[in-house]
């Protein structure tokens, strides 16, 4: 499965307009015709799904026991942040006003892939949320991916 991956500082103009890099934008399925569902991330960013994921992702959330509080209390949390946007003429995207306010979007955003979806961070709060790391890359690789 080819996914979105590396990374991309744009500017942010006056209507809330950012571009979407050339190589995210070339790993979109047709199925996505060009349109992303944003909402807000885990840390404080925001994420952008691809249309068919995010299509599939609401089958999964519908699927969700909803006589659980956690479980109402997760879907009014990232669907009342979700937002569709699709692309323009120029690869651009608009950030929603109150999402763009959740991740501290002002002049510019990082652009981030992540496999399924792109994360929208304000760069220095990228930076402080790397600064703040716990443990280090390796530690993390080997907690993550190694074998017991």
């Amino acid at each position: 499965m080819a996914g979105f991956k590396g990374q991309a500082e744009y500017s942010v103009d006056s209507k809330g307009r950012v571009a979407v890099p050339a190589k995210m934008r070339n790993a979109l399925k047709p199925e996505a015709k060009n349109t992303f569902t944003l909402t807000r991330g885990f840390e404080k960013c925001i994420f952008m799904y691809p249309q068919d994921h995010w299509e599939q992702m609401e089958s999964d959330i519908g699927t969700l026991n909803t006589y659980r509080s956690e479980t109402r209390d997760f879907i009014r949390g990232i669907l009342m942040w979700a937002e569709e946007v699709t692309l323009d003429g120029q690869g651009r995207i608009g950030v929603p006003r109150t999402l763009a306010e959740f991740a501290g979007i002002g002049e510019r955003a990082l652009m981030i892939g992540a496999l399924d979806h792109i994360e929208i961070w304000n760069p220095e709060s990228f930076q402080l949320y790397l600064e703040g790391q716990e443990i280090d890359y390796e530690t993390l690789a080997e907690r993550v991916m190694g074998r017991e």
